[in-house]
Formats: structure tokens, sequence, C-alpha cells
């Protein structure tokens, strides 16, 4: 007679049959299981969407009287840290809106450090300072070789007046020159956007960027060398650099003097440096590169293809495009 058992498991049509009945809503259990715990834990690393944001190396403003203020946050790195269980707003406990410029209060005693019996975390004294507590999660460029005229006047980090963006704004030095964006492109034909010659820089935390050389064909990794994307013309098929290094002695002169020059005198000076430059509305400057229709070939930069999706649809655009002050929901106790 032929069996129908094998390992132990009858495979008889009727008895598959009824084991289906009993398969089906155990499998779609664990399925729901499986879903629901993923998802958990991964609204539990960042429930309050801080990251949205504050995720991207470079992520800088200036501040007084120490000069720079990272906003950078490595997920990895925080999470992995003694405080990665603790969500955000349990320790910031006033940012409620996006742009939260000046909202510094911090109570540490909300989950931990309460001083009572029994706490393995101890009560911190009364003027204990936090400064540089997210130092070892932060990476942001403090020093670069940078000759273009733009930086003669202007500081590696030069935007200021926005508090919404411009955190956003400053993080593009690490990746491109001044003149990707503020070039006046009704002045020039034929604009191209490629890597320029890497630069030596300096870095807080872990260095970021591409290490590519464009010249040697090389990269220069542990020399903290990195490349960005510079604007070129081209006419009468010669090619040029748009990065304005020709009028840099005449900027660090003018610095010199710029105290005594009078004011008709500094505004001629400061329409010479800017006759190529032209400032724009932010969702404008946005969507010249983070669109289908970017002025950047990302394939022709080298990004493969799901990194150009992200660089086209960035999620972080709509925020600073649409809202002067965005609410942060609560979909969470604090």
């Amino acid at each position: 007679m032929e069996t129908h058992l094998k390992n132990n498991i009858d495979f008889r049509p009727g008895k598959i049959k009824k084991m289906k009945k009993f398969l089906f809503p155990i499998l779609m259990a664990m399925t729901f299981c499986f879903i629901v715990l993923t998802v958990n834990n991964v609204l539990a690393l960042d429930e309050g969407g801080c990251l949205t944001c504050h995720q991207y190396p470079g992520l800088v403003r200036f501040a007084k009287p120490d000069g720079l203020k990272a906003l950078h946050i490595d997920e990895v790195k925080y999470f992995n840290s003694p405080h990665g269980k603790l969500r955000c707003i349990q320790c910031h406990i006033t940012i409620v809106k996006v742009p939260h410029a000046g909202e510094t209060k911090i109570d540490c005693t909300t989950e931990c450090h309460k001083g009572d019996k029994g706490d393995k975390e101890k009560k911190l004294p009364e003027n204990y300072s936090l400064k540089g507590f997210h130092r070892q999660e932060q990476s942001f460029i403090v020093k670069l070789k940078d000759e273009s005229s733009c930086r003669a006047c202007h500081p590696l980090y030069p935007h200021s007046d926005n508090t919404l963006v411009r955190g956003f704004l400053n993080l593009h030095a690490g990746f491109m020159f001044c003149e990707v964006c503020h070039i006046n492109r009704n002045k020039f034909i034929n604009l191209s956007y490629e890597w320029e010659s890497s630069e030596n820089a300096e870095f807080s935390g872990k260095p970021f960027g591409t290490f590519y050389n464009p010249r040697t064909k090389n990269a220069h990794k542990d020399s903290h060398f990195i490349s960005r994307i510079a604007a070129f013309t081209t006419s009468n098929g010669k090619k040029r650099s748009l990065t304005n290094i020709w009028d840099t002695a005449r900027a660090k002169a003018f610095l010199g003097k710029e105290k005594n020059l009078k004011p008709d005198a500094k505004k001629k000076e400061l329409a010479y440096f800017h006759k190529d430059i032209e400032k724009k509305e932010i969702s404008v400057a946005c969507n010249e590169c983070h669109s289908s229709k970017s002025i950047l070939d990302y394939n022709k930069l080298g990004f493969d293809e799901r990194k150009t999706k992200d660089l086209i649809y960035l999620n972080i655009k709509g925020l600073v495009t649409k809202y002067k002050t965005f609410y942060l929901p609560h979909l969470f106790d604090r």
C-alpha cells in the first residue's frame, strides 16, 4: 500500500484541507505580530519625527558667542547611547513647533535623574553643564580650504536670517559652492554642474561628503579631502568654472579698508562683487535641485537611482517650502 506519511506529516488530501483551516489563521496572526512589532520598533526610535530634520550631517547655524551650533544627530550613535531609549521631547520639553530657535530649556528629571531612592541615575548638580552633550553624535565641517572670493567675506556657514531654513541651507556648504545656487542663470549660457577639485576639510565628528577627486581620479579619504559641486559655463567649446577665485585678492583688500569707505564707495564695491549673483526665495532655490526638473544631472554626478530619487523627492522640502511655522502633532504622550 502506498503511504502518504512523510516525516510524521500526513499529506493525504483530506488531512491537508483540515490543516489549512488551522494554518491560515496562525500564519495571519504571525504576520500581524511581525508588522506590529516592526512598526513599534521603528516608532520607538524616533516617535516625534525629530530626525526628519536633524539626521543631516553639517546641519549647523551661527550662534554667539561660540560661533557655531551643531544641530545634527547621528541616528545610530544616539540610539546606541545610554540615552537612546528616551524620546527627544522627554528632555527637550518646550519643543512644540518648527522652527524652535531659542527653545533651549532641558529637563533631565522627566524620566530619570530624579534623585529618588533606588534610582540608578544620580541627581545632577543644579548648575550641571549640558554643553556638548550630543557632541559624540554630531558631524560638521569646522574648516574648509576655500579660495573663492565669497569666502573672503562670508563665513563657512553664511545663512543666519531665516530661522526655519538656515541650518538646511548651511549644510549645503559641504557639498557645493555658493554659485550653484546663487549664480544669475540669465547671464550665462550652457550651464552645467560637476564635481570640482578636492579641498582639504577639517571635521568635528565623522567626516562626510564625497572624497572623489575628479582631477586625479583618486580618493583621499584619510586626508579628509572632499569634492564639491560647482557651476560651469561653456562658450566657444571651452568650459570654465564660475567659482569666483579671480576677485579673491580684491575682496580681501576690500575687507581691509571697508570701515574707512564712504557709503557710496562701499555700495559700489559690493555691487561689483555681487554682479553675477542673485538672491532667491527658499521655494525657488529648493525646487531648482530637489525636483523632477532639477538643474543637476544626478546620474552624471554619480548618484545611483535610489539616491537620485531621495534627492529629487526630499521629504524635508515640503516642510521648508510650504510652512513658516509647523506645529508638531501630539501623537504620543510625553
